[in-house]
């Protein structure tokens, strides 16, 4: 195999206007179908493919699978059931690249891993934030021990997306809470609902790869649902997750959709350690900030660190996401045609996803700890086996 015969499942703005044209500016891609439940949406799809008589387009994403001129999943859907279609998409004998977060059901985690391990396909979490240029920096200090033993990491996804919560079935436009609740055409969809702490993979994902450690034990809180903002909608305003790590790192972790923040900057970022610290820009009018304990630093210092990163090749420009879209496609392409593994593995991506689902459900539990298991097969799991739970 020399190329990936992809489908694009889920044609929302981030499958159409972002993953479709970028495969097609990325050597080693095919897109030979697009799949969406919405059929008014297959048009703007076809619209922005080179060749679009040459993709097949379904309605049934069974079908899809059931195609023999696709070798892999691309799935851009926001659903529930979004840990369900990756592990039916491996079980079907497709790759699967998955954007986050991987699931939101600890059952829909261990299906995806176990399907993995017995197929030997390939399953990548999407996840773009794990190569920007500061997180790199980060991990190279963390592993020289530059910062000292870590004590605290902390990190935040405030994305005000309300206008995403109620949307028209058949048509697949959005709808602003208010003109929601007064469109007879309007439904809830999965954001209108979903707990906002599972999006954490945005942030734990990369913190965690700057800490070379994973999550093992779980509490978190959240304000009242529904939201104070906008009470149309059932999700909270707010909710922090609190962390331990394998390593004795303590994590915070917060994230909002409903309520109002600036969209210049939707992650930041802390780590510190027993020996100095480093900390993403609070607005874009400042820098990111270094202190280091041992250099006479009497304060931090401000350091030119970027989403973009410094060796980034002319094919990442303009690939979305500060050029961050690019590494996740490359990634994914090299390890399905055989060229190099995943960095960003099926373990790791699941060790992002449950700490978030966990965190949900320690809220509904009023806070309880949740233990957090590691999926790596060992003596009590096999590989391609379930755990007994």
């Amino acid at each position: 195999m020399d190329e990936i015969r992809i489908g694009i499942v889920g044609l929302g703005s981030r499958g159409a206007l972002g993953w479709i044209p970028l495969l097609q500016q990325i050597s080693g891609y095919r897109i030979t179908a697009i799949c969406d439940p919405i059929a008014a949406l297959h048009e703007r799809a076809l619209s922005k493919l080179a060749r679009p008589n040459e993709v097949k387009t379904y309605t049934r994403y069974e079908d899809l699978l059931a195609d023999r001129n696709v070798d892999a999943v691309g799935l851009c859907v926001r659903t529930e059931e979004q840990g369900a279609l990756a592990a039916q998409g491996l079980e079907a004998g497709k790759h699967v690249n998955s954007e986050v977060p991987a699931a939101h059901r600890m059952e829909d985690c261990w299906r995806i891993v176990v399907a993995a391990e017995r197929t030997g396909l390939v399953y990548q979490l999407a996840e773009q934030v794990r190569y920007a240029g500061y997180v790199e920096a980060w991990q190279r200090m963390v592993a020289a021990g530059q910062l000292g033993q870590i004590t605290l990491c902390e990190g935040q996804y405030l994305h005000y997306l309300s206008n995403q919560s109620f949307q028209n079935p058949r048509t697949g436009e959005y709808y602003t809470p208010s003109d929601g609740a007064r469109s007879p055409d309007a439904k809830p969809g999965w954001l209108h609902r979903m707990p906002p702490i599972h999006y954490i993979v945005h942030d734990i994902g990369p913190m965690l790869r700057v800490l070379d450690d994973r999550v093992v034990e779980v509490t978190a809180m959240s304000t009242k649902s529904p939201s104070y903002y906008h009470p149309e909608i059932a999700a909270p305003d707010m909710q922090v997750a609190l962390m331990k790590t394998e390593k004795d790192a303590i994590v915070r972790m917060a994230v909002s959709f409903a309520q109002p923040h600036p969209h210049q900057d939707l992650h930041w970022h802390q780590v510190i350690g027993t020996r100095g610290s480093v900390e993403w820009r609070r607005s874009t009018r400042e820098m990111p900030k270094l202190w280091l304990a041992d250099e006479q630093m009497f304060d931090k210092a401000d350091v030119d660190w970027r989403y973009e990163r410094t060796d980034e090749p002319a094919a990442a420009r303009g690939s979305g996401h500060r050029n961050l879209d690019y590494y996740v496609h490359v990634a994914f392409r090299d390890a399905v045609l055989g060229i190099k593994p995943l960095e960003y593995d099926l373990y790791q991506a699941m060790d992002t996803t449950a700490p978030a689902i966990l965190a949900a459900e320690s809220i509904a539990q009023g806070s309880k700890l949740m233990q957090v298991p590691s999926f790596r097969p060992g003596p009590t799991r096999p590989a391609g086996q379930m755990p007994t739970l």
